[in-house]
């Protein structure tokens, strides 16, 4: 169901067709693994009917990733112990505000790979969140019960944040569209933040229309006045059949990248990965310090180790990360004087088994997504099928939030 079709329900019908959903498409495990929490069905209904009259989404529900403050809910960010050292919310974080102007209904709240560290939606202390269609494989992190919710169909929208690839590889693993803000805006200033150089709010829809009536409601959108210039770059270390897709579904939009820029790029990028992980390390543990030894038993103990890191790392190390964001953001902006887009491949390879939840898969992921992290760009991903069943995406990575291009690009896949 699209947004349209969610509208054209009574309030009633909608909250009682949303929990059904719930109940008949999620394992009770994953139920407990993607939802954080969920207002009963009279509530929802009429909460559904109480939506602001004669606005783009009246009437459309949206679950928020349980990093978005919702007044009156704890914020538990994916883990046990988040409200016993933080208030709880009294308003609502500025994106669950704005959707709600714009008449969407919070349906609930999603949970996420804990505390946002991490790209797999494994979680301990809930459950892993396993992709809707393909049980045993996971939905992606860290938005990892926004995706879900998506791809299964319960809700046509979810707000998730994004600092090194977590909505853009939910999206892709789950087939869906993503859209990722950028850095410091307001949409993530209010959001419990795991690195505040690179989170970034954002959110998933099932289908290109859905998201062109989400970013002309939330953002506004654009149209070209001419045709925009692009070009897609094929990183390394992405598997065969995923390469080969996302090499016909770049064709729709542009032209592989030029030799010259191509190399350019892939020098510039090259270091990325180490920069994003020394800076993430050290502002996540800025955010943590005042209670994490206090609360270390009660973390994921790899996430624990991640937020622990910054003890390991040189202040050599981490003067050569600043660095190199430097940069990669020169390197960007050399590019962006010449193009309006570049398409990236969204994944390495198709949404992974617990098995492969490797750290080798990870730093795969990670160098197709920190080189826009680095950057702070907005980026559209587009679903790219494998002939499989799974997917993968493309990243169309563009220089500001009101490029035509993002436009433009849906329109290329409605």
């Amino acid at each position: 169901m699209n947004f349209r079709a969610w509208q054209e329900l009574s309030p009633e019908k909608a909250a009682r067709e949303l929990h059904a959903r719930i109940r008949s498409r999620l394992p009770a495990a994953q139920i407990r693994a993607a939802i954080a929490s969920l207002p009963p069905e009279a509530e929802l209904a009429a909460a559904l009917a109480a939506a602001p009259r004669e606005r783009p989404l009246q009437g459309v529900p949206f679950f928020a990733k349980d990093l978005f403050d919702v007044a009156g809910l704890p914020t538990l960010a994916g883990s046990t112990f988040l409200p016993e050292v933080r208030p709880t919310p009294t308003r609502d974080a500025h994106a669950v505000e704005v959707l709600g102007k714009a008449g969407a209904v919070l349906a609930g709240k999603t949970h996420l790979h804990e505390f946002a560290y991490g790209v797999t939606g494994e979680n301990p202390h809930y459950g892993d969140c396993e992709h809707p269609r393909f049980p045993g494989r996971t939905t992606g992190g860290s938005s990892s019960g926004s995706a879900a919710v998506v791809a299964a169909g319960i809700a046509p929208l979810a707000l998730g944040t994004d600092t090194g690839g977590s909505v853009r590889l939910p999206a892709a693993f789950c087939g869906l569209f993503g859209f990722r803000l950028t850095p410091r805006d307001v949409w993530v200033r209010d959001v419990f933040p795991l690195s505040p150089t690179f989170d970034t709010s954002g959110w998933f829809t099932s289908n290109a229309e859905d998201m062109r009536l989400a970013l002309s409601a939330l953002t506004g959108l654009r149209q070209s006045d001419r045709a925009p210039v692009g070009c897609y770059l094929e990183l390394p270390g992405i598997d065969a059949d995923v390469a080969a897709a996302c090499r016909v579904a770049a064709a729709v939009l542009t032209a592989p990248a030029e030799p010259a820029v191509r190399d350019e790029l892939l020098e510039g990028f090259s270091r990325a990965v180490t920069a994003y992980h020394a800076i993430v390390s050290r502002e996540s543990w800025a955010v943590h310090q005042s209670w994490a030894n206090r609360y270390r038993d009660r973390y994921d103990p790899v996430v624990w180790e991640r937020v622990n890191r910054v003890h390991n790392i040189t202040v050599a190390e981490l003067e050569q990360a600043d660095r190199e964001l430097i940069a990669v953001r020169a390197r960007w902006a050399q590019f962006f004087q010449t193009y309006d887009f570049l398409v990236l491949p969204g994944s390495p390879c198709a949404a992974l088994t617990k098995a492969e939840c490797t750290l080798e898969n990870r730093s795969r992921i990670l160098s197709l997504m920190a080189p826009a992290s680095l950057g702070g760009f907005p980026v559209l991903t587009i679903p790219v099928a494998l002939g499989s069943g799974l997917s993968t995406g493309l990243q169309i990575v563009v220089k500001e939030t009101s490029s035509p291009v993002i436009d433009w690009a849906l329109q290329r896949f409605l």
